[in-house]
């Protein structure tokens, strides 16, 4: 997350990104889920993807209807006009709480009345001189709801949060192995986590007035671990067409896909994350050793070790290997205890 130390000058004030703007306009979408994302949580064979990456990526559904609405801006203000969607370094949540649209929540994410945690947020700069609205005051009051819903504790104190144990962004930004401590306590989430947005007692209203156009694509509701752990790069590309998953790239997203499988208790899994074993990407070699570490008898684990170290030069995938045999019990293979009373 070095980039935003490295523009914290630019973020400070609109004015550094564009010296000509006088005015903010910003703006949210709702995108509140039908049903409660946690459901996924319990499917062990399942992942769970991160509900606003379960529909198409929002950059282009909003990209296109915000122009419509600076250009109206524009023509009726006077001035010129910049549309903004995630693609500056603007500080969204505060400019939004100060124009009313919501209050930074204790997880950091904006809160509104209307529509609770779930909101896209997208800003319109302008040369024109506009009236300010009055800024949202702070509603959480003593509500711990979203910190304490945190699996890996990412929230050292209210409106705080620690990055480097944020699920959100070890499976989406982290490039290399995700932290072992924290591997266990992400469950199947495979791609972004919702937990603390879910929590949020805000969302009661969430439901209200939002866009069909955001529905999430079935295929992507809860889908099955084994299939996600079979796709090549092509394969991948052309499964998250037109979503936000498609960006996080082919092998940082099987590296989520191959700890879910060690997270799932299913021994079934277990050759999916065999086969990957000698994939081309060391993250996803190294995240195969732990999954099978989880899931396979110390014996035959250390089989597969004797068939794959030869060929293995990555130091991060051999800290695995060691790592993994050093962590499990030696309990003998199934059937291997009735072969020995013959």
């Amino acid at each position: 997350m070095d980039w935003l130390a490295a523009n914290a000058d630019r973020r400070s004030d609109p004015r550094a990104l564009w010296p000509e703007c006088r005015s903010v306009l910003m703006l949210g979408l709702n995108y509140g889920p039908e049903t409660d994302p946690r459901a996924s949580l319990g499917l062990p064979d399942r992942g769970t993807i991160s509900v606003y990456a379960r529909g198409r990526d929002y950059h282009e559904l909003i990209r296109g209807r915000l122009k419509e609405i600076a250009g109206v801006l524009a023509r009726e203000a006077g001035g010129d006009v910049k549309v903004f969607v995630d693609t500056a370094p603007l500080m969204e949540k505060p400019l939004a709480a100060a124009a009313g649209i919501g209050w930074q929540g204790k997880h950091t994410n904006l809160v509104s009345r209307e529509f609770g945690s779930w909101l896209f947020l997208v800003a319109i700069l302008a040369t024109a001189e506009l009236p300010a609205d009055a800024p949202e005051r702070e509603r959480c009051g003593s509500c711990r709801a979203c910190l304490d819903s945190c699996p890996t504790a990412a929230f050292p104190a209210p409106f705080q949060l620690d990055a480097r144990r944020c699920i959100s962004y070890l499976t989406i930004e982290h490039p290399g192995p995700i932290p072992a401590e924290i591997r266990p306590l992400l469950g199947n989430r495979i791609y972004g986590c919702d937990d603390c947005l879910a929590a949020c007692p805000w969302n009661k209203f969430a439901q209200q007035g939002r866009e069909a156009k955001l529905a999430a694509r079935d295929e992507l509701n809860a889908p099955r671990l084994a299939e996600l752990a079979r796709l090549d790069d092509a394969a991948f590309r052309a499964f998250f067409s037109g979503s936000p998953v498609k960006r996080v790239g082919r092998d940082r997203f099987v590296r989520n896909v191959l700890i879910a499988i060690g997270n799932s208790g299913l021994p079934a899994l277990a050759p999916e994350a065999e086969r990957l074993l000698g994939d081309a990407a060391a993250v996803v070699r190294g995240a195969a050793v732990w999954a099978l570490s989880r899931l396979l008898p110390g014996a035959a684990l250390a089989a597969l070790r004797e068939n794959h170290i030869g060929r293995e030069t990555e130091p991060s995938v051999l800290a695995e290997w060691d790592a993994a045999l050093a962590q499990v019990p030696s309990r003998p293979a199934p059937g291997a205890a009735g072969a020995e009373r013959r």
